[in-house]
């Protein structure tokens, strides 16, 4: 008996040995892929910052001006642009930003989706919701193009007034440990509107108005937004599944000194019992 749950111990050591192996290999992976998406993060940041402030610099130096994009609505539809993940191993990546995501939008209703990921294409679609598109297998490698279709969806939903509302629902890359679920309005686009600094450049003029430039921008600062929140996303995965594989490497090394010991004990036993089985056959000899 004792034989027998050394050979179960052993092939559970090796059975644990084996993903050990195959989440530090992840790790490592992940490890990588987190640093070129932090590169990649800190190079997109200037364009967004000079986009945003030049719209903040329009509004700020023209005097009543008026945009359908900056208009508040009656908010009766939202748009959420979703960022998740297309493979799972990174912790509650994707269960926080989904958690949050239903919690904002209040009626399933009166909402629509466009999900970025498998990971929220498939909740979303489960559960009935309205998706109005989806884009897959670009979560951990997105490009400007792919931020450009979305945006233009998402624009096209708010200019025939299916939607007066679009948010991104995004993680925010704080540090390799530190991620934050997010949810940012984009349209109307008020949010620039209220950081705006009153009566600065009041002297300059756009031509041929501050409106056509703002027909330009506006567009530019939501693509540019869009594609900065899935460089965020991409960073933020890529950070949450390198703990988590570190994690899951540190359980398999601690069940592996557990199930060692264990092995150690029942090898103890054995030999115990047979030391007391020949004594005991010695005596009978006798």
């Amino acid at each position: 008996m004792a034989q027998e749950s050394m050979q179960d111990i052993k092939r559970r050591i090796k059975s644990v040995g084996s993903t050990k192996q195959i989440t530090n290999a992840m790790e490592l992976v992940a490890s990588s892929k987190l640093k070129k998406a932090r590169k990649r993060l800190e190079k997109t940041e200037p364009y967004f910052l000079t986009v945003s402030r030049s719209i903040k610099d329009i509004l700020a130096s023209s005097r009543g001006i008026s945009h359908p994009m900056l208009e508040k609505r009656e908010v009766k539809n939202k748009c959420y642009i979703i960022v998740t993940s297309d493979r799972g191993l990174c912790g509650g990546y994707n269960v926080n930003i989904i958690k949050k995501v239903e919690a904002d939008m209040g009626s399933k209703d009166s909402s629509k989706m466009i999900t970025i990921g498998q990971k929220g294409k498939v909740h979303f679609k489960r559960r009935n919701y309205d998706v109005k598109g989806s884009f897959t297998n670009i979560s951990e490698d997105p490009t400007f193009m792919d931020a450009t279709q979305i945006g233009n969806m998402a624009l096209k939903l708010y200019e025939d007034g299916e939607v007066d509302e679009v948010n991104i629902a995004y993680t925010q890359f704080k540090s390799t440990i530190n991620h934050e679920p997010t949810i940012l309005k984009l349209l109307p686009a008020q949010n620039i509107a209220e950081e705006k600094a009153e009566g600065k450049r009041i002297l300059t003029e756009y031509e041929p108005s501050p409106e056509v430039v703002l027909d330009y921008l506006i567009p530019k600062y939501i693509r540019s937004t869009i594609y900065g929140a899935m460089i965020e996303s991409s960073a933020s995965e890529q950070g949450a599944r390198r703990m988590a594989m570190e994690s899951a490497t540190d359980n398999a090394e601690e069940m592996i000194d557990d199930l060692n010991l264990k092995y150690n004990r029942a090898r103890q036993a054995a030999i115990t019992q047979e030391i007391a089985e020949i004594v005991g056959g010695a005596e009978a000899l006798q």
